[in-house]
């Protein structure tokens, strides 16, 4: 299996665990825990801040001396906004599941954890539909840019059966702004139903990187540099939520010349 091709370890608990030491890069970690009700996953966010995206579920969330209540609503990803929790670094969080619980915890860089920990809102969470044809996908902004954070960016994709996303390819690997930024980017992959599978390719235009996956329901994917589109199967729904971080928390991204023409 390819190293960019990361299975979950259990049914329980953690179940997913990327670091930046683990990945072999810089700025991006992700965890995913799978809680039933009345269990509870906790840390301490150190130096980095931190994104609690309930993927399904809902729980009690506390942050450092603050007390968010039940946090979560919808029980499958393809039905419904996110609930999500902004923490700062310099903290912690807890989360006591109030019914079965599949909780992704987004990392990076925090520089001093300046911000408040807060709950995101509804109406803060920007929905568009991008593409055309049979590269139409639905994207929910969880933590963009123009929201306030300092190194992450998360944001959710729901891609219909027998269609195309992130695509044409795009990559975000070189720090030469205005143009491009560089970001690493994690993708947590969800199907339905969950017993089907998507296509994802990593790849940099002279090939020395070229990875082509079958991902299936609870997968995770690596991108550390290069073009990375994704294809779902005719009959099965992909979801996606994406982790980035950076040196500079700004999306530039550079399309392959070769496939711009689709854009036209």
């Amino acid at each position: 299996m390819s190293k960019l091709h990361i299975k979950q370890t259990g049914t329980s608990g953690r179940v997913i665990n990327v670091t930046p030491e683990n990945a072999g890069w810089k700025y991006v970690g992700f965890d995913l825990y799978k809680l039933k009700p009345g269990e509870r996953a906790a840390e301490a966010t150190g130096t980095e801040e931190v994104c609690l995206v309930f993927v399904t579920g809902k729980g009690k969330v506390t942050a450092g001396r603050d007390d968010f209540g039940v946090v979560g609503s919808r029980m499958s990803v393809f039905d419904g906004l996110p609930a999500s929790v902004y923490i700062p670094a310099g903290s912690d969080w807890s989360v006591t599941a109030e019914t079965e619980v599949e909780l992704a915890v987004c990392k990076a860089p925090g520089e001093g954890g300046t911000l408040p920990a807060r709950v995101i809102p509804n109406e803060w969470l920007s929905q568009e539909t991008r593409g055309k044809g049979n590269n139409i996908r639905h994207v929910t902004n969880i933590l963009p840019e123009n929201r306030p954070a300092e190194s992450l960016l998360v944001v959710e994709v729901i891609t219909p059966a027998g269609n195309t996303s992130s695509y044409p390819p795009h990559k975000h690997d070189q720090d030469d702004l205005p143009n491009e930024s560089f970001l690493e980017e994690t993708y947590y992959h969800r199907i339905n139903p969950p017993q089907g599978f998507a296509f994802q390719r990593v790849y940099t235009d002279d090939r020395s990187l070229d990875e082509a996956m079958a991902v299936e329901d609870g997968d995770v994917t690596l991108v550390p540099k290069g073009y990375h589109p994704c294809a779902t199967v005719h009959g099965y729904d992909l979801y996606y939520l994406n982790v980035m971080a950076g040196p500079k928390r700004t999306w530039k991204f550079h399309n392959a010349k070769e496939h711009e023409w689709l854009l036209k």
